[in-house]
């Protein structure tokens, strides 16, 4: 919590300013109990009118005082929690984006999102009652207490007995309602967990008819949330009248005791008027004593699930010998040995893997359906680090390099292209900053899309909606694409990226590419595809099976001409 809350240091002055304002309203709200007894032993009791009168006008003047303040300092309170939860999205964003591969495995996304949405704005929620409200409560009791026994000490001896008791009960409620709340907050995410699922799966959901089961699965989602959520308030909503309980007791025996010291001489009416008004002001700070505990329990469990991200430690950074200067001059790669594993998993996905891509060079990776390619193709950008062996950039290990230098040489299309909300343009410049028209519209050439966005409605203009839901498979390739050659890479990265390509425009892509000076890295099922590279790697169950052109693979690997006779569905002549 700490952490979290470390983000409330640019707003002192307005913090002490709404606290300032806070000790006027809490001394308005003390004070005048103590004037109205006053008021009644000077004034009523001896049928005093100017008394009456000097005493109302003062009361009546404190209690403006107390509007006045009470107004500014919503002010103040309002400005400090929304400039605190503005600052905790923003390190928030920061620190996620920041986050490598195996860090944001740690998070389920509807985790990250329930964090930003509902966990920000309960700390929000909370630091504005705490400044305008929730500090004045415990205040009250203290100073009621305090100016109780001014008063009357006899009087007020029962608070000795009942404050303390009351305060020991209330932490003890913090403690469990904290605990409550955390697993109320984990089940919010299970329900933004299925919702994300179903939102973005509804295509599939209606063709596989699977509507009533993904029913069935939120409504349980759903219903473990509300039996959470109801058991947490429902503990926290028993102390009320527990609280209550007790303080009535307290008023009674002040009525009761008072009544008989009055009647016997030994204090004036005006001081058990007081004492009751203090008592009932103690009750009623009391009383909101649930509300902070409901507040304060949400924000503590909201609170150590933000401080879990903000204290990720990322594991994937510079290298301490990393040269910021250095850029990729020509894109020749070599792996040497390499072996990689995922993070908490035991079995490497990738053994042993050692070849080398020269400059300028386009080679075509194949192999079955986990096999390895992309992961290979994930620890080029360092995506992930390996755990043994080196890979080499232009002859210098990948950690010569700056993460930004490396990937800003590298031109990246993954295996399921995503598209962002906004125009054509703005997508396919997303993959350089500041790129002019005229780079948009060469890069959308290059990628064998230029024309077809011709034909839209807004041409470059057009919006495109989320995930590019107005878009065909082909479309979305291409403009991930576009948006990968749009910043003339080092290093060209395609992952299956041609799947939904005839072969007419992925051969007119793949001969515009050649036009670059860039390394080219292809993982393809298609053996027409593969056929068009310099050089073939196969790979199976993590290992490099085979390395060379589609004539020597044919002769080396018996593998490889099973693929090449299923895709052609002719036997090859025999290589011997």
């Amino acid at each position: 919590m700490k952490n979290v809350f470390s983000f409330l240091k640019p707003y002192k002055i307005p913090i002490s300013v709404a606290y300032s304002l806070t000790i006027i309203e809490l001394m308005v709200e003390l004070l005048l109990p103590f004037f109205l007894g006053k008021m009644i032993n000077d004034g009523v009791m001896n049928k005093d009118l100017d008394t009456i009168m000097m005493w109302g006008l003062i009361m009546i003047g404190l209690a403006f005082t107390a509007f006045i303040a009470g107004i500014f300092n919503s002010f103040f309170a309002s400005h400090t929690s929304l400039g605190f939860a503005y600052d905790v999205r923003e390190k928030l964003f920061h620190k996620i984006q920041s986050f490598s591969f195996a860090n944001l495995n740690q998070y389920p996304t509807s985790g990250l999102v329930t964090r930003f949405t509902n966990d920000v704005r309960q700390l929000q929620n909370t630091i504005f009652m705490a400044l305008r409200i929730m500090t004045k409560a415990p205040l009250i009791v203290i100073g009621g207490v305090v100016m109780a026994f001014i008063v009357n000490a006899k009087l007020a001896l029962i608070f000795l007995i009942t404050v303390p008791l009351l305060v020991v009960f209330i932490l003890w409620v913090l403690k469990v309602a904290s605990q409550m709340f955390d697993m109320v907050q984990s089940r919010v995410d299970n329900v933004n967990r299925v919702m994300q699922e179903n939102l973005a799966g509804m295509r599939l959901i209606k063709a596989f008819l699977r509507r009533n089961h993904e029913e069935e699965r939120f409504t349980k989602a759903n219903s473990d949330l509300a039996t959470m959520t109801r058991s947490t308030f429902r503990f926290i909503e028993a102390s009320m009248p527990i609280l209550l309980f007790v303080m009535n007791l307290s008023l009674i025996f002040i009525l009761w005791y008072g009544n008989s010291l009055a009647v016997s001489g030994q204090t004036s009416v005006g001081d058990v008027v007081a004492i009751v008004n203090y008592a009932l002001r103690v009750a009623m700070a009391i009383s909101m004593f649930t509300f902070i505990i409901l507040a304060f329990s949400r924000a503590k469990a909201s609170a150590e699930r933000l401080n879990q991200v903000l204290s990720v430690n990322v594991d994937l950074v510079d290298h301490q010998d990393a040269r910021d200067e250095a850029a990729v001059p020509s894109g020749k790669i070599e792996f040497d040995d390499i072996s990689f594993k995922y993070p908490n998993q035991q079995e490497p996905v990738l053994n042993d893997i050692s070849f080398q891509v020269n400059p300028g060079e386009k080679l075509a990776i194949i192999g079955a359906t986990g096999s390895g390619k992309t992961s290979l193709f994930q620890l080029i950008p360092r995506l992930y680090n390996v755990i043994n062996g080196n890979i080499y950039i232009d002859d210098k290990p990948i950690t010569f390099y700056t993460l930004e230098q490396l990937r800003r040489s590298i031109g990246y299309v993954p295996q399921n292209p995503l598209l962002f909300t906004g125009s054509v343009t703005d997508n396919i410049a997303w993959g350089k900053e500041h790129a002019s028209q005229e780079e948009v519209f060469q890069a959308a050439r290059d990628a064998q899309i230029h024309e077809t966005i011709m034909d839209l409605s807004d041409q470059y203009d057009t919006k495109i909606g989320q995930k590019g839901v107005n878009l065909s498979g082909g479309q979305k390739q291409r403009i991930s694409i576009a948006r990968a050659l749009i910043r003339r890479p080092k290093i060209l990265m395609l992952d299956d990226s041609t799947s939904a390509l005839d072969l007419a425009t992925e051969s007119k892509l793949l001969d515009a590419i050649q036009h670059d000076d860039c390394t080219t890295l292809i993982i393809t099922q298609k053996i027409s595809t593969a056929m068009s590279a310099d050089r073939i790697l196969l790979m199976d169950n993590g290992e490099v099976l085979a390395l060379g052109t589609h004539d020597e693979l044919v002769v080396q690997s018996s593998l490889y001409r099973r693929i090449v006779e299923s895709q052609f569905g002719k036997e090859l002549p025999d290589a011997t």
